[in-house]
């Protein structure tokens, strides 16, 4: 069952990156336990200047951060809005990437280029969440793979 796009702006906007760090551009879906975003790597990106000058790639850093954003936090914060979470407690949490297992890179992401980013839940509880989550071009070819973990800290 997908859940309803008033979760889904709420979602997005208590995600606290922001640009130029943010790579999440919409929330396509979000439904049992799995989310699926989008993201277009603008070409004039901060970190292409210096990552292969004259042919740049983007760093895989960047995607495993791509895949956290969607997978962890956006989905995170989606589980605590379904579960009741108001909003300002929401604000008072950050959601921290703790852990990147199994991750593996059978492509490159090119500046100008449109992704889509895929998480599957393995479980949420105590405040910690751990996701399958995926990297694949617009036709659905893979480029990044892997699991991983992170939790809500309150600070303060």
């Amino acid at each position: 069952m997908a859940v309803d796009r008033s979760i889904i702006h709420q979602t997005l906007e208590l995600i606290p990156q922001q640009p130029p760090f943010r790579f999440i551009d919409d929330i396509l879906e979000i439904k049992d336990k799995a989310i699926t975003a989008l993201y277009r790597f603008r070409e004039d990106e901060y970190f292409y200047k210096g990552h292969f000058h004259g042919n740049p790639i983007t760093p895989g850093v960047i995607l495993i951060e791509t895949m956290a954003q969607t997978g962890v936090v956006a989905m995170g914060i989606c589980q605590l809005l379904l579960q009741g979470f108001e909003t300002d407690r929401l604000k008072a949490i950050t959601p921290l990437f703790a852990f990147a297992d199994d991750i593996e890179f059978t492509g490159i992401v090119s500046p100008g280029e449109k992704v889509i980013i895929g998480g599957e839940m393995v479980y949420f509880r105590k405040g910690t969440i751990k996701t399958k989550t995926h990297i694949s071009r617009e036709r659905g070819e893979k480029v990044c793979t892997g699991t991983l973990t992170g939790a809500g800290v309150e600070f303060k």
